[in-house]
């Protein structure tokens, strides 16, 4: 029995196409649709599902007269006017926790890979250079890691920090957040003082946009490692350029939701101490298939409510 109409606008996992398949749930599959087909479709649908790709627009929430659903096959909500979609009581769906473990596995990497020269010695390598004097790095092991954010990813970090002989402490809105973690709870501004390295795991919204600036910088200590697996508007990029130059900020490891071609990545990509990787924290075989389960259950069952 067709239960309703859903539009995917991304690329998804088979998984989630075939979940849909079975509930009976009609749905037209069209990745990479440009956004003007997409306004001028968007009408017929009761639900869209996305990834971080398309963007739902004011205009596309409204042009969506149908629309009840809103299904991010992912975590971050930065690419959907979420003003609007509450203005129209519109349902969002995420995938949760699905990908944290892939995201936290992500960040503790980026992490040695900034106190060992791994790329570096791996680069010389292959380039037949013996550059072992060259190489020297630090231990993470004892060194005081302070994370922002303590939700799914941010705890997981903190695991497998803990167990690296690693000093966690946390700065969450929520307080009860980084209590229920078993993390050493800190204001914002002691825990920027008090790391050696600091990993970022907030969402992107108005309120955390460059939450990290000149001021927020020089409270730091210098030679500080920064982390950021979450989306790199949350640091004030001139202020890191900055403090890159000056030698305040030891290394910046991101996994990048900006391209190569954006003037300030440029700038970062032309520092040794910088590791960027293209947004790759969900781009796991585990990671995108539970993610898919997730996304696409809960879209049937939000469906069925409305039948």
């Amino acid at each position: 029995m067709v239960l309703s109409r859903v539009l995917i606008t991304d690329e998804v996992s088979d998984i989630g196409l075939n979940i849909l398949k079975r509930s009976g749930v009609e749905f037209d599959y069209k990745p990479g649709i440009g956004a003007d087909e997409l306004i001028d479709i968007v009408g017929n649908y009761v639900a869209i599902v996305v990834r971080s790709r398309t963007k739902v627009t004011r205009e596309v929430i409204e042009k969506g007269r149908k629309l009840k659903i809103i299904a991010r096959v992912g975590v971050g909500l930065e690419n959907i006017d979420i003003k609007t979609e509450k203005e129209k009581g519109i349902k969002i769906i995420t995938a949760g926790a699905a990908t944290a473990d892939s995201v936290a596995e992500l960040t503790i990497g980026l992490m040695i890979a900034l106190a060992r020269p791994i790329i570096f010695g791996d680069e010389t390598m292959r380039r037949g250079f013996w550059a072992k004097k060259f190489c020297y790095g630090i231990e993470l092991a004892e060194k005081t890691l302070g994370i922002i954010g303590v939700g799914n990813i941010g705890r997981r970090v903190a695991q497998i920090a803990k167990a690296m002989n690693m000093h966690v402490i946390g700065f969450d809105i929520i307080r009860q957040q980084v209590d229920s973690a078993g993390i050493e709870y800190r204001e914002f501004k002691d825990l920027l003082r008090e790391s050696d390295v600091i990993s970022i795991h907030v969402p992107l919204v108005e309120s955390t946009r460059g939450m990290i600036g000149r001021n927020e910088i020089e409270l730091m200590k210098d030679g500080i490692l920064i982390i950021n697996t979450a989306r790199m508007e949350i640091i004030d990029l001139d202020a890191l350029i900055r403090g890159l130059e000056s030698g305040k900020i030891g290394g910046y490891a991101a996994d990048s939701n900006l391209k190569p071609n954006n003037p300030l990545v440029k700038k970062l990509l032309g520092f040794p101490n910088v590791i960027l990787t293209p947004h790759i924290g969900a781009q796991t075989r585990e990671a995108q298939k539970r993610a898919a389960e997730v996304v696409f259950k809960s879209l049937v069952e939000e469906i069925k409510k409305l039948e």
